[in-house]
């Protein structure tokens, strides 16, 4: 990753960590790893909750969020504001309602966390981790001009509908996975195909081969928070 952020000059990497271990939830040494290789903030979901031990770890590290519009109480901040390189920014995490567990209101809630950023914060990143398109789309539109980007994440599988919004905001429905793309989103084929086929309880392990990152590269003015270019990258590992 290093190499890929000194070639293309970038400021600030930003990654959605929820299924880093083993494809369910992230621990503390997983975190602290990821953040090692100069992510500046790891972002969560649904499955953020999945290792117990990343309960008590959320108090110690801020740059790890959690979905904002989790219900008040859950260990862990959804917004985390900082400074890198002397660039203020900032980035929400939100989580869907439809087809996921029904917590609080995504739209209210982004509403309430875009009001505690300080105005002299321009560059506003936002993970909106959901299962529909038509979701995260009503949540690009709602926030065009409010922040610099509305990315997806969730479906694994990443979309080409890459765009500046008529506000300023860039956006798309889901940028992707980082894992084997030989696979059903990330794991092995064979136990899935059969349970779509008999409906039985199976046993679901990680994939391996063709191992793939996708990304997008978003150019934002630092002047005024708004984007200028977004641009859907795919990286091939193996």
């Amino acid at each position: 990753m290093q190499d890929i952020v000194s070639h293309r000059s970038v400021d600030l990497v930003i990654a959605n960590g929820e299924n880093s271990a083993a494809g369910f939830g992230i621990t503390p040494k997983i975190a602290e790893d990821l953040i090692a290789l100069g992510i500046s903030v790891l972002s969560g979901g649904n499955h953020i909750w999945d290792r117990k031990e990343i309960l008590e770890y959320f108090p110690h590290e801020p740059r790890l969020l959690r979905p904002a519009n989790f219900p008040p109480g859950s260990p862990g901040s959804g917004l985390y504001v900082g400074e890198k390189n002397g660039l203020k920014f900032a980035v929400l995490n939100l989580q869907g309602r439809t087809f996921m567990t029904p917590i609080d209101d995504p739209f209210r809630t982004a509403v309430a966390e875009l009001e505690k950023i300080p105005p002299d914060v321009k560059v506003i990143l936002v993970d909106f981790h959901a299962e529909t398109t038509s979701e995260k789309q009503a949540m690009g539109w709602f926030l065009d001009g409010r922040v610099s980007a509305v990315v997806g994440t969730h479906t694994h599988v990443a979309t080409a509908d890459a765009r500046i919004l008529p506000g300023g905001t860039a956006y798309i429905t889901d940028v992707g996975m980082t894992g084997p793309h030989d696979s059903v989103i990330g794991m092995e084929k064979d136990p899935i195909i059969r349970r779509f086929q008999d409906a039985l309880p199976a046993r679901f392990s990680v994939a391996e081969g063709n191992v793939q990152m996708n990304t997008v590269f978003i150019d934002i003015n630092p002047e005024d928070g708004r984007a200028l270019a977004i641009e859907r990258v795919t990286f091939h590992i193996d």
